[in-house]
């Protein structure tokens, strides 16, 4: 099972190590449940936005197809206060993207909710509600577009406002999730992966 994830710092896994990104969880969990899951492909930096993101994936030039496709972008656009239509605008295409990595079958692809990192030690002093209040709009938008494309939506969004009360869910540098954050990501995505890929498996037997 060849998995891409396409992101930014969440997917990369800022200021955790290789085996914590939860992409990599999730490969490990699919493998201990008898699906023979590779590492993931990751495309993904720190930092990116979703032109960014999109850019990135043109010029990687990447011909494969894959069995399993997530996408997780847009915080860095909240971020930089972008207009929500200028998100839309670009988070669209690569809804587009992700499908033709997953050989144009829409339900292999998993795109995970914006965190709210005003919840995270980093947005002291700032306006936390304004950020989690912009978040939403972001996800709102994001998660119309992913339902009208018949992908398939998880919400990580909630369990990332437990990294203000709980300094274990947060990584050293105070903004990015922590392995255990990551672990539970990874677990919210695990029945979404099972049932893309059980469904890709009942559409490949011979009839």
């Amino acid at each position: 099972m060849r998995f891409i994830a396409l992101g930014d710092s969440y997917t990369i896994g800022e200021s955790v190590t290789e085996l914590e990104r939860w992409p990599n969880q999730l490969a490990r969990l699919l493998r201990e449940r008898g699906v023979p899951a590779e590492d993931p492909f990751i495309l993904a930096r720190t930092a990116w936005t979703t032109d960014e993101l999109a850019d990135a994936i043109a010029a990687e030039l990447i011909r494969e197809r894959f069995d399993l496709v997530s996408l997780l972008v847009g915080v860095n656009d909240q971020y930089r206060s972008r207009a929500l239509s200028s998100f839309t605008t670009e988070f669209k295409p690569l809804l587009s993207r992700a499908k033709a990595f997953a050989g144009r079958r829409p339900s292999r692809v998993i795109v995970l909710s914006i965190p709210d990192w005003g919840a995270t030690p980093f947005a002291e002093g700032r306006d936390r509600a304004l950020i989690s209040r912009e978040t939403a709009a972001y996800n709102d938008s994001a998660r119309e577009l992913v339902s009208a494309a018949g992908m398939r939506w998880v919400d990580v969004t909630e369990s990332t406002r437990r990294m203000q009360d709980t300094r274990s869910l947060v990584a050293p540098d105070g903004l990015h999730p922590s392995g255990a954050m990551y672990r539970q990501w990874a677990e919210l995505v695990l029945p979404h992966a099972l049932a893309a890929l059980t469904r890709a498996r009942t559409q490949a037997t011979p009839r």
